[in-house]
């Protein structure tokens, strides 16, 4: 089952089930988060909740995309209740940086090694544990709640003060915070976790400033069990034209953690289960454009397709002010 938020004809939000090129609209919770929430109060799963609420008008979905009336298929009221994070260096992919990595982490000295690389053998050796025992612990940063999050189709802002707006397509976990404070977890989306790689590239503690920029998923929340590898295409489009394009693996047969492990590790913090607040983990990439050599320019357009998860992520690029100065902050 895959389903999207949407703005429907008369302004109004919606839920809809997507059936081909038709969304048909959901009868009663305008949103995912309130359908999922509903689920967890009666027990059930969120196929048998969309059944019992049962389905309405029919929709074109082509229409909707190109009205730009589809909305992340995850969100709060409040976007200071959306908590978006991320975990990196779980993948084995496809990805030349990642491969050489894994060749060395896999046959060297572990006192040779960086810190980058020291965390990824972890990784291989203890990031799949038995499922119900914890494994060693991914890389996990924090990005931003849910103000950031731009809508299928819209532009990601650039901070005027940016080396770069680099791409990095994933999955992303959805997840809402039940009435018992325990997590439950709605689906999986494709993601575009976009990061400043140059500025991250100068030290790696500039890691969390490199995180802090704008991301987009969706636009479809794909219900059910993942396979265990999965496949997808990243591409970047410049003045229509394609300038890189790149297959990528993803799945847990692609992963040195698996998915089960990086949630635990996520939501092992007490303070993060918070009654009705939604959650979106970035799983981690298998490449990036950056690592080919890619300079990406504002007004370039990211699009990244998984088809197991419906239609493909499209967001173009722009440039944002920054509204603080040096000097600008004033003593009250």
């Amino acid at each position: 089952m895959r389903l999207i938020q949407f703005i429907g004809p008369d302004d109004s939000r919606a839920v809809g089930l997507v059936d081909r090129s038709s969304v048909r609209q959901v009868n009663g919770p305008n949103s995912i988060r309130e359908l999922a929430l509903k689920a967890i109060s009666a027990g059930c799963s969120i196929e048998d909740e969309v059944q019992q609420n049962g389905l309405g008008a029919s929709h074109d979905y082509d229409q909707l995309i190109a009205g730009r009336k589809v909305l992340p298929p995850l969100d709060h009221p409040d976007d200071a209740h959306v908590m978006i994070a991320g975990t990196g260096l779980t993948h084995i992919g496809s990805a030349s940086s990642r491969s050489k990595m894994h060749e060395k982490a896999s046959t060297g000295d572990e006192s040779d090694m960086n810190e980058t690389m020291r965390m990824f053998r972890w990784g291989l050796d203890g990031g799949k544990p038995a499922s119900g025992n914890a494994g060693v612990q991914p890389e996990w940063f924090y990005k931003g709640d849910g103000s950031i999050v731009v809508s299928p189709g819209g532009a990601l802002n650039v901070p005027d003060f940016a080396d770069d707006v680099g791409d990095e397509p994933e999955i992303v976990g959805l997840y809402v915070i039940g009435d018992d404070n325990r997590p439950y977890r709605i689906g999986f989306s494709i993601g575009n976790e976009v990061t400043d790689h140059v500025m991250e590239k100068k030290n790696y503690l500039y890691l969390a400033h490199a995180k802090l920029r704008q991301c987009a998923f969706g636009p479809e929340v794909f219900v059910g069990q993942l396979p265990e590898s999965i496949e997808g295409t990243a591409r970047i489009l410049r003045g229509g034209e394609t300038i890189w394009e790149k297959p990528f693996p993803t799945g847990e047969a692609n992963m040195s953690h698996s998915i089960e492990n990086i949630e635990f590790h996520h939501f092992k913090y007490n303070q993060l289960l918070r009654s009705g607040d939604v959650h979106a983990i970035f799983l981690g990439t298998a490449v990036a454009s950056f690592s080919d050599g890619i300079k990406v320019k504002v007004g370039d357009v990211f699009e990244i397709d998984i088809p197991l998860f419906g239609r493909p992520l499209v967001n173009a690029t722009r440039v944002s002010k920054t509204l603080v100065q040096p000097g600008a902050i004033k003593s009250l």
